[in-house]
């Protein structure tokens, strides 16, 4: 069974910089189509932060271009978010999400909380 585990999460400074991990497990790198990053607020919907693709390229939601950058390792079928200039909108659970083979697994999300 895919399992897929987020870290990295904390509080942070208006401006600062923060560092999410996420592991995919029992999963060929081979099979990973792409990995993601979404984040998540009270009240409102998910919504796709980043998306880094197996065989090259990534997307960004347009309120995070040129401060975050998602990143893969398929020897260790890791996925990062590296964060900078982080605003207190920034604020939320970041969830990590796996497609294999057209099937998307999730984490259970870490908090980013940014103190003003």
């Amino acid at each position: 069974q895919v399992q897929v585990m987020e870290s990295g999460g904390g509080l942070v400074q208006a401006g600062g910089s923060l560092r999410l991990s996420c592991a995919a497990y029992n999963v060929l790198s081979s099979n990973i189509v792409f990995m993601d990053w979404y984040r998540q607020t009270p009240g409102k919907q998910r919504e796709l932060v980043a998306r880094v693709f197996s065989e090259g390229g990534s997307e960004y939601h347009d309120s995070v271009k040129g401060r975050f950058t998602i990143s893969l390792d398929l020897d260790k079928n890791e996925v990062y978010l590296q964060m900078s200039a982080l605003k207190p909108e920034d604020a939320a659970v970041y969830y990590c999400a796996i497609n294999r083979r057209g099937v998307l697994y999730w984490g259970q999300g870490t908090q980013v909380t940014v103190s003003s």
